[in-house]
């Protein structure tokens, strides 16, 4: 390898560095959040990838377990400069969220309570709102490519709007468009596609380090859904085993929501109360190596399904199920968090921004948020 080649992917691991340790400092808002500037960052900015192999990656990804907008972050990694690239963007995206949710666990072990946040980051998820509505808006254009897509999509919706299971939206969307493919493709034999679950029988003895390990490996390799997801997991394994408090775990939720980057950093913060540093260490090492091990296989994988007429079937249903999932997301946030004046105007101005300043970066537009929201809190 010439001093050159190595010059140039050593400036890409670089850039990867940079793009998603700020991705990771400032993502509030949860996965939906996350994908969207992600894609802004990732496809509108830098060109790393096409909308549709993001649209592709993003389908994929929410078909295995994991914190999908992590996973996300190792797909674009990958994209960029290889499996060092998904290991270094990865890293980077987990690690801001890990270290402020270790100092929150050090406050909480030594002080028994959370520090208040809340009024520094009142006007983050209004901000954040806008952002998610417009990648819906940019990977809609690219998803709903056909009359039979958007009927696919609009009954996604109405289904999670109703209370339907992501998981299962995601997956009974796919199917039904894998059944509309054979409808209008007689004649094909249809492949099944089973889920990749694994480590089922792990269970725990003394909690010590090695079993928090373990148990939060466990997790992270069988753990869909959203976050609310992986707290009830917590419940059944420590809370209801008497390894934790159901009042940590409350306290673990909350730091969850007011802390960026992925939820699953919730995993530093247990393993601290459960065994200290190495404790946290071990939780947030099993909980995410799952994820990395899932992406490095499936990434190869992806072109080869778009290939297929039969899986290009299933991936854009797929698609289009995301991006449904996506606006109910947007929806249900802007119920829980349009509640007031002062969040109704910064997610209007935030609106305005995004749409009409399309090259704004989505870090201003979070600080903007922030900034405005304590602002008017003065009123």
């Amino acid at each position: 390898m010439s001093a050159r080649d190595l010059d140039s992917k050593n400036s890409r691991l670089k850039e990867i560095a940079a793009l998603f340790f700020k991705l990771g400092s400032i993502s509030f808002g949860g996965p939906a959040a996350h994908i969207a500037m992600m894609e802004d960052e990732v496809v509108k900015k830098r060109g790393w990838m096409t909308q549709q192999h993001f649209l592709d990656v993003m389908g994929a990804t929410n078909l295995i377990p994991g914190p999908n907008s992590t996973e996300m972050t190792m797909h674009c990694g990958y994209e960029r400069a290889g499996w060092k690239g998904l290991l270094v963007a990865g890293c980077c995206f987990i690690l801001p969220a890990v270290i402020i949710t270790g100092v929150f666990a050090w406050l909480y072990q030594e002080y028994g309570q959370l520090p208040a946040v809340e009024p520094y980051i009142y006007g983050i998820k209004p901000a954040v709102i806008a952002i998610i509505a417009m990648a819906a808006y940019r990977l809609g254009t690219k998803a709903f490519k056909s009359t039979e897509l958007w009927i696919l999509g609009l009954a996604t919706l109405a289904a999670c709007l109703l209370g339907l299971n992501e998981i299962l939206a995601l997956f009974g969307c796919g199917g039904l468009g894998l059944l509309l493919y054979f409808f209008k493709k007689p004649g094909k034999t249809l492949h099944s596609i089973m889920p990749l679950l694994f480590l089922q029988g792990i269970g725990m003895a003394k909690m010590d380090t090695w079993h928090i390990f373990l148990t939060f490996l466990k997790i992270g390799a069988i753990l869909y859904g959203s976050g609310y997801v992986l707290f009830a997991f917590l419940d059944a394994e420590l809370v209801t085993q008497g390894w934790l408090t159901r009042q940590a775990l409350i306290d673990a939720v909350a730091v969850g929501q007011f802390t960026p980057g992925p939820v699953l950093s919730t995993a530093t913060f247990i393993g601290w109360q459960m065994n200290g540093i190495w404790g946290a260490l071990a939780a947030t090492l099993g909980i995410f190596l799952p994820s990395f091990i899932f992406v490095a296989i499936l990434n190869p994988m992806i072109p080869k399904m778009r290939a297929s007429k039969i899986m290009g079937a299933f991936l854009d249903a797929v698609n289009v199920a995301a991006v449904a999932v996506i606006i109910a997301v947007c929806v249900s946030m802007g119920k829980e968090t349009l509640t007031d004046w002062r969040t109704v105007v910064i997610a209007m101005a935030s609106l305005v921004l995004v749409f009409v300043f399309k090259k704004l970066n989505s870090a201003f537009i979070v600080l903007g948020g922030a900034l405005l929201g304590y602002l008017l809190m003065l009123l």
